[in-house]
């Protein structure tokens, strides 16, 4: 593709903090084909942060040497869960707001800011909500869905 069409591919792998020693040594070889003269595709390695400490270790070291850029999400703050929440909830078409300022400030200590976990409590706050017919979804029912997640 990147020769015929001038198309460059991009491969994302996702949950690499869990690949084997053997999968990343694998990795590496192929960056050695034509690496230095041509980019024939794009490879994005996505994991949790322990994935970037066992880039550092000695036997990954010719892999992590052909990483170009090297990007590490943080957690999101108080005010940051609060618009991103407020985000989603706008996308799905909310006319009103749905979570309570206390509901999102549970939200937001128990994420401790992780997109995925804020995710999780708000969805499952959103099932009990609707099962228990809320109309605003308050710090009871995300103490629900904490409880339901396991994150207690």
């Amino acid at each position: 593709m990147a020769t015929e069409r001038r198309i460059t591919p991009v491969f994302i792998l996702d949950e690499m903090h869990m690949a084997k020693d053997a999968f990343l040594q694998d990795l590496a070889l192929l960056f050695n084909f034509q690496m230095d003269s041509s980019n024939p595709f794009i490879l994005i390695l996505a994991g949790l942060p322990h994935l970037k400490t066992r880039l550092t270790l000695n036997h990954h070291r010719p892999l992590s040497q052909r990483i170009i850029m090297k990007y590490e999400i943080q957690p999101l703050s108080r005010e940051e869960v609060s618009g991103y929440i407020d985000h989603h909830m706008k996308v799905a078409g909310a006319m009103m707001p749905i979570f309570t300022e206390t509901a999102v400030e549970a939200i937001a200590q128990r994420s401790q800011g992780w997109p995925r976990v804020i995710n999780n409590l708000t969805i499952s706050s959103l099932l009990f909500g609707s099962h228990l017919k809320k109309e605003r979804i308050d710090e009871e029912i995300i103490r629900l869905a904490v409880e339901e997640s396991g994150l207690q």
